[in-house]
């Protein structure tokens, strides 16, 4: 099994080397730099080894050339620039920061994936350099020196793991940081989606309701416009009504994509109190709805009371696109400290065909009451249908299941 990381193969910055982002074309200079000044100082100090010629600074300038390519090809590059190093030390040049250059192109590979190509390069590179001081006849060299010495092989492979080490390192930090970016980024993708979520939800939920509404007063005015004309109008202020406080809501609710210079929202976000609204709108849909309240009405959270608002908006939107009852009953029953109970229930029966409802009403109730740790149950009741539906208080005092049992 390969000891790569997976990566993808194709070059993120396409063109030739001086087309490279300004960081690698600058690294590459300042390795350069280094190695050039660094070496020619150090070689002051090596009188034993061979002096710098025009093929000792071609191989300095070699290495860090071969930095340009490391983000289109990082495995040949640090294959490359170890065999430059390897051939700079076998031809007898002054140990000094050649080492630089290596060190930049293994990191390159390991952040790039290419593990296998780095250790390989590196040892590789150590063995044929082990060969060569120990294996050849002593003297091949131009400068041989005072002959192998284990403890200078030692070094150089204490070098060289400094080097794996110190890439190994940089390479786990980096991806740390790639990690950590890559999970802010999901998250806000996550707070994103629940937006648009929330937003559907509303727009559904407003919308459903008003044009439920409208359509029925549109249907009653195309009844009536031949024989009672005069009952049109009736019907025609119910419709402005109604598409008047849909816009208003849509407004507010798209309000909310707004950048900072946006304005607030004119109006409150619809709550309990409002809830006789609802009634005098589902009335002149033609559906009488009675509302009893049990226990001692208290104020919860305004993204609660806007839940419980939407629920009951849906639950009789429901009652009037897919029943023939003209009755519903609500029931707010505030008796267990822990939250509210609401239920919605018609007497039915089911009216026959197509109500026109997306199918999506039911599944937002209930994504609106798990938002809050609540509960919602749909289902046939008698010979109609009942919405019932548990929301904690986040400020009352004992657990969920005693709202649960009650009802």
């Amino acid at each position: 099994m390969s000891t790569d990381h997976v990566s993808t193969d194709h070059d993120p910055y396409p063109g030739p080397p001086w087309t490279r982002p300004s960081w690698t074309r600058l690294s590459a200079l300042l390795v350069a730099l280094v190695q050039v000044v660094g070496s020619t100082a150090a070689a002051r100090e090596q009188t034993d080894r061979a002096a710098l010629d025009a093929v000792g600074y071609a191989l300095l300038l070699l290495g860090p050339a071969l930095l340009l390519l490391r983000d289109r090809f990082p495995g040949p590059v640090v294959a490359g620039v170890t065999a430059v190093t390897i051939g700079y030390l076998l031809a007898g040049y002054p140990y000094g920061p050649v080492f630089f250059s290596l060190a930049v192109a293994v990191y390159g590979a390991l952040a790039r994936g290419r593990r296998r190509w780095a250790w390989i390069s590196l040892g590789g590179g150590y063995l044929v350099h082990l060969a060569s001081s120990h294996l050849l006849p002593h003297g091949w060299q131009r400068a041989p020196g005072p002959g192998p010495s284990w403890w200078q092989e030692a070094g150089a492979a204490a070098w060289l793991l400094l080097i794996l080490a110190g890439a190994e390192i940089m390479r786990s930090r980096g991806e740390q940081l790639a990690a950590r970016r890559l999970a802010r980024r999901q998250a806000e993708e996550n707070r994103a989606a629940e937006e648009r979520l929330r937003m559907a939800r509303e727009l559904h939920d407003i919308l459903a309701h008003s044009i439920s509404v409208i359509h029925l007063q549109a249907g009653v005015a195309l009844e009536l416009i031949d024989e009672h004309p005069d009952q049109v109008r009736a019907a025609l202020t119910v419709i402005k009504a109604t598409s008047k406080e849909a816009l208003g809501e849509v407004r507010q609710v798209l309000g909310t994509l707004r950048g900072p210079d946006g304005q607030a929202p004119r109006t409150p976000a619809p709550g309990l109190a409002r809830l006789p609204e609802l009634v005098t709108q589902a009335g002149h849909a033609g559906l009488t709805v009675t509302v009893d309240t049990v226990g001692t009405v208290r104020p919860l959270p305004a993204q609660v009371e806007l839940a419980a608002f939407r629920i009951v908006q849906e639950a009789l939107t429901n009652v009037i696109r897919h029943s023939a009852a003209r009755s519903a009953t609500v029931l707010m029953d505030w008796s267990s400290p822990a939250g509210l109970l609401l239920r919605v229930d018609d007497p039915g029966p089911a009216a026959g065909g197509d109500g026109g409802g997306s199918g999506n009403g039911l599944v937002g109730m209930r994504e609106r009451a798990a938002a809050f740790a609540g509960e919602l149950t749909t289902g046939p009741h008698g010979g109609g249908f009942r919405v019932r539906a548990w929301l904690p208080d986040p400020a009352g005092s004992g657990t969920a299941s005693e709202g649960k049992r009650t009802g």
